[in-house]
């Protein structure tokens, strides 16, 4: 069986036969993947009223621990969304009444950002969809290569510079 980039490495072997593009075996397939999956866990995301960026944020804010509470710093460091993305973000999710958002009692200048009851019950109800999609989504890998690529992602992410700090 063969998938499309094959096809994509086979023409570009008969045309430019000088070249390794082997590279491009394993990134246009991350690629492809990135395209799929971002567009199945929309769906899962749309359901629950929510966009990848939301669901990041109050994800973060749920996984961070009693009280549930992050400076906006805090939740750019934590999350998957962009510094010019949360302000916006944010108004976004307190408009709906998900997240509160306070300035710090020790230090006017610092603000944070908590879950609300309605913002915890939502994350709570979306989370377990969300798993079931990525299950759904990895069921062709058994857990021992789904542990490998897991751990061979890591190398990769982790040599580029991508760490916890």
């Amino acid at each position: 069986m063969t998938d499309h980039v094959d096809h994509v490495l086979e023409q570009w072997g008969r045309e430019r036969p000088d070249l390794d593009v082997s590279p491009m075996a394993v990134l246009g397939r991350l690629k492809r993947l990135t395209r799929l999956i971002d567009a199945e866990l929309r769906r899962t995301f749309a359901a629950h009223d929510l966009d990848p960026a939301s669901f990041d944020v109050l994800a973060t804010l749920r996984r961070s621990g009693p009280p549930h509470r992050l400076t906006p710093a805090e939740l750019m460091r934590s999350s998957m969304v962009t510094s010019g993305a949360i302000t916006q973000r944010l108004d976004r999710l307190q408009a709906r009444g998900l997240v509160s958002r306070t300035p710090s009692a020790e230090d006017g200048r610092v603000v944070h950002v908590a879950l609300t009851d309605e913002g915890r019950a939502l994350i709570d109800r979306a989370l377990p969809d969300h798993i079931e999609t990525e299950n759904r989504l990895l069921a062709a890998l058994p857990k021992g290569e789904r542990d490998a690529l897991a751990d061979t992602l890591r190398t990769v992410l982790e040599s580029l510079g991508d760490t916890r700090d």
